[in-house]
């Protein structure tokens, strides 16, 4: 049963981190076309569904297999398993920011750049390279 949880868990974070990788691309998108109302609409329908059908389950998916294989493996001794889950909340929040955003876009509210929004695109990216360094290197 456990190596069938760690293929979900992988599945189920590789859905994620698709949103998390893709819908800072789309804010990239809206905030650089927010006077293309026809582009606008779209994205904001392409924002939606890929944060609530998409983003939310897999979000979920991974936070709960996770938490099952995190209890599998015991907190005890493993100091690289703190880690990882510091970084897992930090990542849990930087997902719900996405859904501020894509609601201050949603009301044509959100001020940001494009710029901006490209470097936000990075956090994802950095916070992937130590979580899985912290699984298969276990420097802790």
């Amino acid at each position: 049963m456990y190596s069938w949880i760690v293929w979900f868990h992988i599945l189920s974070f590789i859905s994620w981190y698709a949103v998390l990788f893709y819908l800072p691309r789309l804010f990239v998108y809206h905030a650089e076309n927010a006077d293309n109302e026809g582009f606008v609409k779209v994205v904001k329908v392409m924002e939606m569904k890929i944060y609530k059908y998409i983003g939310v389950p897999a979000m979920w998916a991974t936070l709960l297999s996770g938490t099952y294989l995190a209890i599998e493996l015991g907190f005890s001794g493993n100091a690289w398993l703190h880690a990882k889950i510091l970084f897992v909340v930090i990542l849990v929040a930087y997902f719900f920011s996405l859904g501020y955003f894509r609601e201050k876009f949603l009301n044509d509210e959100c001020k940001k750049s494009g710029k901006f929004f490209r470097a936000y695109n990075e956090v994802p990216t950095i916070l992937l390279l130590v979580i899985v360094a912290m699984v298969i290197i276990k420097p802790f």
